[in-house]
């Protein structure tokens, strides 16, 4: 949807054309229809260039860079709805005022994340976030990251914080940390709930925000040596605590009172006597329903933090406690040695609020209407009746640095819940987010101090980049042309200046043992700063005021009151009463004094040193710039579209103004002519040597003149080197130009240092990351053959030895066989040695018998009897011993060829019994048994069957049944 100022621009723009072409009607070459064509020609350029703005996604690319070109880049982009676009070094972010979750998903976080390159890739916070997280692992010094988020009140500097914080929590997170450590899932869990817990207590909604950042913080996440999130740190800078007692029209008091007074269970409304619909001084705008409001994020988050229900419970309740102290009016007194008495509906405020912070009513209501005065030598305490203004100081008083300490001790608490062993971590990345630039129709001390600090940021942002950059170019050699910028110094000297400053003259109107006249500060202030042309006044305006130019626009600071805030003085009767509360929490947050109590340090109280407000806030701003110039910068620039807060509504004057005053359109222009990216040489050569190739004699010089993109020094490649640092790096820079194809100058040469853009960078790191995997991949190559010739000798080794120990096993096995075979023969031959002297000798005593062996065979034999099985028939005649062929040898072969012709089992040659075994020759009694044992050779226990003549071992037959 576009905006009616740009419809308006076109025809504008044409007449302007117009009046160009007119004012050639002279030329008689020109007719009328070449007027009329190049006209159109003209306007079809402007209106194709004007839908094509939307494409740039970076404003260097925008030709001419004005002021003009920018603007209507920016509103062509937020009209596409595409709010971030990258200038230069710096990223601009235009809020949309509406949610838009599609742009900050999980998986958009992870393809940032895991991108190749990041040059491809779209504008955006996730993109910013992702290079301070490669700057940390790559190591280029200065390794340490800061992001600074800046931009005016409203322009969604807060939002911009936790998109980053939610980015880094995701990324870096890891199951593993250090020892000493918490896990990383609770680190990330811790670090993304102090967002919520820190903006309940430090934000409010004011007449350009809803959810202003009432105080600064800077949030240093710390990562170990693999990028992972160990702990984190918040350091936090003046809170604007006078918002507790004070609220500007239509504005809101911090968001925590609402959510204790609209989130409260009913028991404790009880407890803390807030009843629905009560009505407090305050809490203003009650009725107005907010985001912010959800109490039951922010008691969620405490838990998460370490602060149990308990400790809340008590927080909760002295909240509730300042609240009901609110409402603790006082009456006028008439006279003025007496004090003034309480409003008739403030007593049982009064005892509410007494009873919440556990000190009695009647302490409270007399240090609240008395102020103590020491005088004399003698240090005497004299009690003097306060009017109904001082009254009300003191209880606003009384609030305010309760609400201090209660805050500080919060991020003390957090701190120490987040906080990681310095030995876990070794880098840091940090997030700036600071309350924005603030103009409105009063201004007092708060917001002057506020301005302040985003001098100092844009004062920052000046010296690093517009002024040093430039400097730098011309040391180094460039042929550079200096681009003007708006320098803010001047503002910085009249605020914080030496010797004469608004700050220093507030502090010394503080020393002063005297009223303060703001009339004769104003004059003071005028008179001592008259030659800075950045200070002025109102002559209008009736009270007394000073005017300070900004950088972002002028604004007028009323005097009334600055002095009274700006030393912040806290009555001590007012810490003495806190100390002698019975609440355990306020007893920690106002600590007594160990070596004397409260009433003698009351009685014998010497004037201490002011600390003024600007004096500690000036301190820590700082030493926050000490840790800024020792990291590596990122610029997030938010831009208010509009003053209303309204989504799809881009004001060009409201945007032009931003733009001019954060000087968009100066970094661009430098951006644009310069190199963003600049190591010295010894830098450049201990990260890029490993690049260097071996080339030929004369090769360099003769690809310099051919080519001409390669970086450049005084008048080019024909210019010597002066030295051999700068020598290599040429050559490092000339062969990764040539591997490339790059045309360009991507890279220049100075005289210390070498200046490249961020494409020549990515190559760099490209072939360098090449380099290393090639060199990884030699190594795994070289380790692989390695262990696989390890793997083989040893396959190898363990074959011989098991080649050797099977034929030990083997020619064991043998040696056990051979000897139990021997065994074998030596008992074999004893038995059959045995035998045949047995044979021998029953052969004898059967021939001295004159038995035939056949005679006594029956004709008729019952089946009945011992089976049997015969020698074979060449050895019965050798059995017999007689000699060769004589009549015993044929007779008992004669016998055998009758049985085995007969082929009975129940023939044979003499007579048996049914019983037992049968020989040959002798007809034993009884049975006959056999014990064996298993034989462990193979095939041992297979027998012969039956009726089978077999061998001489076969000779003895089991015994036959009977059929």
């Amino acid at each position: 949807m576009h905006s009616p100022t740009r419809s308006m621009k076109r025809p504008k723009r044409r007449r302007e054309m117009l009046k160009q072409v007119n004012g050639t009607k002279s030329n008689p070459a020109l007719n009328p229809r070449e007027v009329e064509h190049r006209l159109g020609r003209e306007v079809e350029s402007f209106l194709s260039d004007e839908r094509q703005l939307h494409l740039i996604d970076d404003l260097t690319k925008v030709n001419p860079v004005t002021t003009t070109t920018v603007l209507r880049c920016l509103q062509a982009r937020y009209a596409t709805h595409v709010f971030y676009t990258k200038a230069g070094c710096s990223l601009v972010a235009v809020n949309p005022f509406r949610p838009i979750p599609a742009l900050y998903t999980q998986e958009l976080m992870e393809e940032y994340h895991t991108a190749s390159c990041l040059q491809d890739l779209k504008p955006h916070v996730f993109l910013v976030a992702e290079e301070t997280y490669r700057n940390v692992e790559s190591q280029i010094p200065p390794v340490n990251q800061s992001v600074i988020v800046s931009g005016e009140s409203g322009a969604g500097k807060t939002w911009t914080s936790r998109c980053l914080m939610t980015f880094y929590a995701t990324v870096a997170a890891s199951s593993s940390v250090p020892k000493g450590s918490i896990t990383a899932e609770k680190i990330e869990k811790r670090v993304l709930d102090s967002n919520p817990v820190m903006e309940a207590f430090g934000n409010a909604c004011t007449l350009r925000n809803s959810n202003s950042s009432r105080f600064g913080k800077y949030i240093q996440l710390q990562l170990n040596r693999a990028q992972l999130l160990t702990g984190a740190s918040i350091q936090t800078f003046l809170l604007e605590k006078t918002r507790v007692a004070y609220q500007a029209p239509q504005e809101r008091n911090f968001h925590i009172f609402y959510q204790v007074a609209k989130g409260a269970t009913e028991v404790e409304r009880l407890e803390w006597s807030l009843p629905r619909g009560a009505t407090f001084s305050w809490l203003p705008n009650s009725e107005k329903s907010l985001e912010e409001d959800n109490f039951d994020v922010t008691r969620k988050a405490m838990s998460h933090l370490g602060i149990d229900s308990s400790m809340q419970n008590n927080v909760f309740k002295i909240l509730a406690g300042l609240l009901h102290l609110g409402n603790v009016g006082f009456c006028e007194s008439e006279d003025e040695s007496q004090p003034c008495t309480l409003e008739a509906h403030a007593k049982d405020s009064a005892k509410t609020a007494s009873r919440l912070l556990a000190v009695p009513q009647e302490r409270l209501v007399d240090v609240l209407s008395f102020r103590r005065i020491t005088a004399g030598k003698q240090r005497q305490e004299f009690k003097k009746a306060c009017p109904k203004a001082e009254s009300g100081m003191r209880r606003d008083c009384l609030a305010k640095v309760v609400y201090a300490k209660l805050f500080d001790w919060l991020v003390a608490v957090i701190n120490a819940n987040i906080y990681a062993d310095p030995s876990g971590w070794s880098n840091f990345i940090g997030l700036l987010d600071v309350y924005g630039f603030e103009s409105f129709p009063e201004n007092h001390l708060e917001q002057l101090c506020i301005n302040y600090a985003n001098e100092k940021l844009q004062q920052h942002f000046v010296s690093h980049f517009l002024k040093a950059q430039q400097e730098e170019y011309a040391l180094e050699g460039f042929e550079w042309s200096f681009i003007n910028y708006q320098d803010n110094q001047s503002c910085l000297d009249a605020i914080e200046g030496s010797p004469v400053s608004i700050f220093s003259l507030l502090n010394e109107e503080c020393r002063l043992n005297r009223p303060s006249n703001t009339g004769q500060l104003q004059t003071r202030i005028e008179v001592a700063l008259s030659d800075n042309r950045c200070v002025s006044q109102d002559r209008f305006w009736k009270e007394p005021n000073f005017i300070v130019s900004h950088y972002a626009g002028n604004v007028c600071y009323r005097v009334e009151g600055m002095v009274e805030k700006n030393k912040d003085p806290v009555p001590p009767e007012l810490v003495l009463l806190l100390q002698r509360s019975q609440d355990p929490l306020l007893q920690e947050l106002f600590p007594a004094d160990a070596s004397r109590s409260g009433e003698d340090n009351v009685k014998a109280q010497t004037k201490p040193a002011v600390v003024t407000v600007v004096s500690k806030f000036k301190a820590s701003l700082e030493q926050l710039m000490e840790i800024l110039h020792s990291t590596s910068p990122h610029y997030i620039r938010c831009i208010k579209p509009n003053a209303e807060c309204e989504a799809a509504l881009f004001r060009q004057e409201e945007v032009l103004r931003q733009l001019e005053a954060c000087g968009i359109v100066e970094t661009v222009s430098i951006s644009a002519a310069g190199f963003p990216v600049r190591m010295s040489f010894g830098s450049f050569l201990e990260r890029y040597k490993v690049l260097k190739k071996p080339q030929k004699p004369n090769s360099r010089a003769e690809k310099h003149q051919e080519n001409g993109f390669a970086p450049v020094r005084g008048n080019g490649w024909k210019a010597e080197a002066s030295s051999e640092e700068e020598e290599e790096v040429r050559n490092i820079l000339w062969q990764t130009c040539e591997e490339h194809e790059t045309r360009a100058n991507p890279a220049y040469c100075g005289k210390t240092k070498v200046f490249m853009t961020n494409a020549m960078l990515d190559l760099l790191e490209g072939r360098r990351m090449g380099v290393f995997s090639e060199a990884a991949f030699c190594v795994q190559r070289f380790w692989r053959r390695f262990k696989r010739r390890r793997e083989a000798e040893r396959s190898r080794s363990a074959l011989i030895i098991q080649s050797g120990v099977r034929s030990w096993l083997a020619r064991k096995r043998f040696q056990k066989c051979r000897k139990a075979a021997a065994v074998v023969q030596r008992a074999w031959k004893r038995w059959k040695a045995k035998r045949d002297a047995k044979a021998a000798e029953e052969l004898d005593d059967a021939d001295a018998g004159g038995t035939f062996l056949g005679a006594s065979l029956p004709a008729k034999r019952s089946r009945q009897g011992a089976s049997f099985r015969f020698w074979p028939l060449g050895l019965l005649p050798s059995m017999v011993p007689s000699g060769p062929g004589s009549f015993r040898q044929s007779l008992t072969l004669l016998n055998c060829l009758r049985v085995l012709q007969n082929n009975s089992p129940d023939a044979g040659l003499w007579s048996r019994p049914s019983h037992g075994v049968t020989s040959v020759r002798a007809v034993p009694q009884g049975s006959i048994k056999f014990r064996c044992r298993k034989s462990p050779l193979l095939f041992a226990d297979t027998q012969p069957d039956a009726y089978i003549v077999t061998g001489f071992n076969q000779i003895l037959l089991d015994k036959r049944l009977s059929v």
